[in-house]
């Protein structure tokens, strides 16, 4: 139902649903210590964020020399009363467009080229945050012509001049978002939900490694700051008195890279996950697919060491993707890549065979699904099919 919630108040574009400050400092810092000049010299853009909002924002300001930023670019996605209070402190500022009675409200943009030190405690605040981008006037504060929709050519144009894009997107156009960066090769660090990675237009991406999981556990979820009438949350933090719900299909996406999908799986032989695994005890040999030369691995852990073969895995594996040990074959919510690479449809005896089971759902004959072999003879939901990588390859820095 959060979930639900969550996409929804996305894609209606009235989103006040703010990451955490701490979830996106611990991300960040993996990186940093991966390579503590990953951000130095570079522009980040924050595409989708309300600045007085926004701890991604925040988080950038007051890290803003020890990360070693050229530059700070962010926009907000849509009119900001937030904002918009308070550019009224520039009473005196020539950029804003002067109107009679209530003040129009805008999208707004600012390109923050310099900070001096800003407390981060209890007076970060709006009113200490304009008082400071007013004083200096190296950077700039100003509204946009358009509502700050991420495709608009205004923002485009932003996006061009920036090296890294750090933000979380309205999940209801997250394909677009992605597309976006990809065409115009930037890198980024962005937050969406777990079932992007089997879509048709996100999984070609993360086979090539083009994009990839981030640093945060893949089944931690998220927690994120909701609007005081949200009625179903997971508690209310101690210090802010915000509440907060917990969205577990939410995750990192980059292409940036860190430390954790370099770390090598420690595995067992398939005698020995035969022997001592909870899951195959009593089994002799592994589950085979009725329609596929393959073998069925119902965790990472009982993936063997010692098979050359192509294996069907949870998608939860991708946490554990390492590209230098595992190569991604396919993915079986995709039927097209199943039928190039030779899964067979399931047909009317294995159909039989599953209902006669008591199995349930709409899947017919035709239907390029993985099932296991009779007399178990049931459907596998989702897999990623993997196989080792025979001679394992640095990748190339990207």
């Amino acid at each position: 139902m959060a979930h639900d919630n969550l996409k929804n108040a996305k894609r209606a574009r009235n989103d006040e649903f703010y990451t955490q400050y701490a979830d996106i400092q611990k991300e960040i810092e993996a990186y940093l210590e991966y390579d503590a000049d990953v951000f130095r010299g570079k522009v980040v853009y924050c595409n989708c964020d309300d600045p007085f909002e926004s701890n991604f924002f925040r988080y950038f300001i007051l890290n803003f020399k020890k990360l070693g930023l050229k530059q700070l670019i962010t926009t907000s996605y849509k009119p900001s009363p937030v904002a918009n209070t308070q550019l009224e402190l520039y009473g005196d500022d020539n950029t804003l467009p002067k109107a009679k009675g209530r003040p129009k409200l805008t999208a707004n943009k600012f390109i923050i080229n310099e900070v001096h030190d800003i407390d981060g405690g209890s007076e970060f605040n709006l009113k200490s945050v304009a008082r400071k981008l007013k004083a200096n006037k190296n950077n700039e504060w100003t509204p946009l012509e358009g509502d700050g929709d991420f495709r608009s050519a205004e923002c485009i144009e932003l996006l061009k001049q920036s090296d890294i894009v750090v933000t979380n997107p309205p999940f209801s156009l997250f394909k677009e978002y992605v597309a976006q960066l990809v065409e115009y090769g930037k890198k980024f660090l962005i937050i969406g939900n777990t079932n992007s990675i089997t879509y048709l237009e996100i999984f070609p991406l993360i086979r090539n490694n083009k994009i990839w999981l981030g640093c945060t556990n893949f089944n931690v979820g998220m927690f994120f700051k909701v609007p005081d009438d949200w009625e179903r949350f997971h508690h209310i933090d101690d210090e802010t008195g915000w509440k907060i719900a917990r969205v577990s299909t939410s995750c990192w996406y980059t292409n940036l890279d860190h430390g954790r999908r370099h770390e090598p799986l420690n595995l067992m032989t398939m005698a020995e996950n035969l022997k001592y695994s909870k899951n195959l005890k009593g089994k002799s040999a592994y589950d085979r697919y009725f329609n596929y030369d393959a073998i069925d691995v119902g965790t990472y852990k009982e993936i063997p060491s010692d098979y050359d073969g192509v294996m069907g895995v949870p998608v939860t594996f991708l946490d554990k993707y390492n590209p230098d040990q595992f190569e991604i074959v396919g993915n079986s919510d995709d039927g097209s890549m199943m039928r190039e690479l030779g899964v067979r449809a399931l047909g009317h005896k294995f159909i039989s065979a599953y209902r006669a089971r008591g199995g349930t759902g709409h899947y017919s004959p035709g239907m390029r699904m993985l099932g296991l072999l009779e007399p178990q003879a049931r459907i596998i939901f989702k897999r990623l099919l993997i196989r080792h990588r025979t001679k394992p390859t640095k990748l190339e820095k990207r």
